[in-house]
């Protein structure tokens, strides 16, 4: 960890400038990312037409990530209590034939009833679940169980306050400025545009997950890569069709 980019004093790529109309702002604070190698051939049969899994360091990755939202504007107007909530989803990561890099959501668990039924009629696979942030001295967590399903989630990581996470990896695994999504037959883009994450290293204290098995992807043992962020403000564009 720690190591910049090679040949850039500033590791993180410039983002998309997402212009009016906007479809929604959103804090994302809190964040805890969990990740695993994987082999492209796993995640190959996710994906929609025209996106492919995204390969570096000669792997694609499957991620466990957890925050909240305690703040959510859809378009210009703030959403109160509803606008408010935890999330914890599995995501893959993509590259669409047009260039577009982003990621594929398989689930995401929150804890309001509104946003998941807002994102299920984008074709957004949301289930609602009680899912919480937990604190507990310098570590930082989330549990997740979902309703009538069995599937749990809990972690927990201390962030190590002391480091900067700006090595190439941790930078591909966390700047991802868009989601690929597949709608009536066709593959769309949404981009999103936020500042460089102030990302740390982080030590992960507790685990247990049944997630990330449920999408379909068992993995073994403890993520390969741990990471923690007070969070950034993003701005979520309109979708564009995937050629």
């Amino acid at each position: 960890m720690g190591t910049p980019v090679h040949g850039t004093e500033d590791p993180w790529p410039a983002g998309p400038r997402v212009t009016p109309p906007i479809l929604m702002a959103q804090t994302w604070a809190g964040t805890v990312f969990l990740h695993w190698r994987i082999p492209a051939s796993a995640a190959a049969p996710y994906m929609p037409p025209g996106v492919e899994p995204d390969v570096f360091h000669g792997s694609t990755w499957v991620g466990l990530i957890g925050f909240r939202a305690p703040q959510t504007e859809l378009g210009r107007v703030s959403v109160p209590f509803f606008g408010s909530f935890t999330e914890v989803n599995v995501r893959l990561y993509s590259r669409g034939r047009d260039g577009s890099r982003g990621v594929l959501f398989l689930s995401l668990d929150a804890s309001r009833l509104v946003p998941v039924l807002a994102a299920r009629s984008l074709r957004i696979p949301y289930v609602w679940s009680r899912c919480r942030p937990t604190r507990s001295g310098w570590g930082v967590g989330y549990d997740v169980e979902r309703f009538g399903r069995q599937a749990r989630s809990s972690f927990a990581v201390v962030p190590d306050y002391a480091r900067q996470a700006d090595d190439e990896l941790s930078v591909l695994l966390t700047a991802r400025f868009g989601l690929h999504a597949a709608f009536a037959g066709r593959t769309a883009f949404i981009p999103i545009s936020h500042r460089p994450w102030p990302l740390h290293p982080a030590r992960l204290t507790h685990f247990h997950d049944e997630l990330v098995p449920a999408a379909g992807l068992p993995v073994e043992g403890p993520p390969d890569t741990v990471h923690y962020s007070p969070g950034v403000r993003t701005l979520f564009g309109s979708p564009r069709r995937v050629a």
